[in-house]
């Protein structure tokens, strides 16, 4: 039989090589190095009390959403922590925020050129973020208004913010896509826990804190040189 004849029955096939569905990208820590502006938010506060935070209460913030940061945040300071207070110290973190993400945004290493790779190929993508909405808008200048076909954000997920799934599992649900079927990409233990619960294939890179490894999450040291057939390759072989 010739060499370009059909293929023996004896012949081993190559498994087919499937795209994820969809990337799903965490925002701060994995594409923007916004964690160090939270942080000098957070010392902005504390200074203005007096006081200082601990780094096991700045290592617990990372990854969370806003209501159980401040929560966080007053506690350590020895600051009341109900409900009017954390709405206080809220809106002022807030605005410091939004001073600093309009100016200071700088992106992760790598993050920008595999973002445009990936989304150059026509993957559908979404940002998955437990910032609010009034910030995430304000980072989006920088990362690009039009490039997530869908973002979900911290406040608008029904209390439900990560470790829980269901950030990740609204952004499937938003792009019509099975949450096995894609890959999430994300730095902090809170947001891989979110991923893996939502039934995601996991990238992790750490930023801020170390990542475990852990089941359902490949580690990687930054994004540089990450593009989609490598994501392509990390799906097909979970």
């Amino acid at each position: 039989m010739s060499e370009t004849g059909p293929r023996s029955r004896c012949e081993p096939r190559r498994p087919a090589v499937t795209p994820p569905a969809a990337v799903l990208f965490d925002m701060d820590g994995t594409l923007v190095d916004s964690e160090k502006l939270w942080t000098v938010a957070m010392d902005d506060f504390a200074a203005g009390h007096g006081a200082e935070i601990s780094e096991a209460a700045r290592a617990s913030m990372v990854g969370s959403n806003m209501n159980r940061s401040m929560r966080l945040l007053l506690a350590d300071l020895g600051m009341p922590t109900g409900e009017a207070e954390i709405e206080s110290a809220g809106r002022w973190v807030v605005a410091r925020m939004s001073e600093m993400l309009a100016s200071d945004l700088e992106w992760r290493p790598g993050a920008e050129r595999a973002l445009r790779e990936i989304t150059s190929k026509g993957v559908p993508t979404a940002l998955v973020t437990s910032t609010i909405r009034s910030l995430t808008d304000i980072a989006l200048r920088t990362i690009g208004p039009d490039t997530f076909d869908v973002t979900v954000c911290g406040d608008e997920v029904d209390g439900l913010n990560k470790p829980e799934p269901e950030p990740y599992l609204r952004a499937c649900r938003a792009l019509g896509v099975d949450p096995a079927d894609c890959v999430a990409v994300e730095d902090s233990p809170t947001g891989v826990a979110s991923a893996v619960a939502a039934g995601c294939t996991v990238l992790g890179v750490a930023c801020e804190v170390p990542l475990e490894p852990a089941s359902g999450c490949v580690l990687r040291d930054s994004l540089e040189g990450l593009d989609s057939a490598e994501l392509t390759a990390l799906f097909d072989e979970r």
